[in-house]
């Protein structure tokens, strides 16, 4: 699942997907948990960082990623997996996406979620193990 999940439509997710790229905050974490103990299945979970702070995005500040993951792994023994990232649109990606891959290297994670139909070459070259091509693939959004 690509995209932001609210914590009360957690249980569904777990049901729905294997893969999870939007862990971003600590509630939905627990849910998480809850709800893959409940269900009896181990999702694969990316942790969103908000690398450039942006208010109006969701993930976790850079600065508590370190205290954010070990929460997950080690109080609620989630199968973190990897980090994703939406760099702002205006800036330079590459400073965001090689921000990313030290961090998932300093955490020993080995997959990245990062670039979009915009910036998916720079986002290989940075080492990104997974792409977001909606336009890329389907095509610009039609306003209705």
């Amino acid at each position: 699942m690509i995209g932001k999940l609210q914590s009360n439509k957690a249980k569904k997710a777990v049901k729905l997907f294997d893969y999870i790229h939007s862990l971003d905050n600590e509630r939905l974490a627990l849910k998480l948990s809850h709800c893959q103990k409940e269900l009896n299945k181990n999702v694969k979970l990316f942790i969103q960082v908000n690398l450039a702070n942006e208010e109006q995005k969701s993930g976790i500040n850079l600065k508590e990623l370190a205290n954010f993951y070990d929460y997950c792994k080690k109080d609620l023994f989630l199968n973190i997996i990897g980090l994703m990232c939406l760099p702002p649109i205006d800036d330079n990606s590459d400073k965001y996406f090689n921000v990313l891959k030290e961090n998932a290297v300093k955490l020993n994670l080995s997959e990245l979620s990062m670039g979009m139909s915009s910036d998916f070459e720079k986002a290989v070259s940075s080492g990104s193990t997974f792409l977001r091509l909606g336009t890329l693939i389907l095509g610009e959004r039609k306003s209705i």
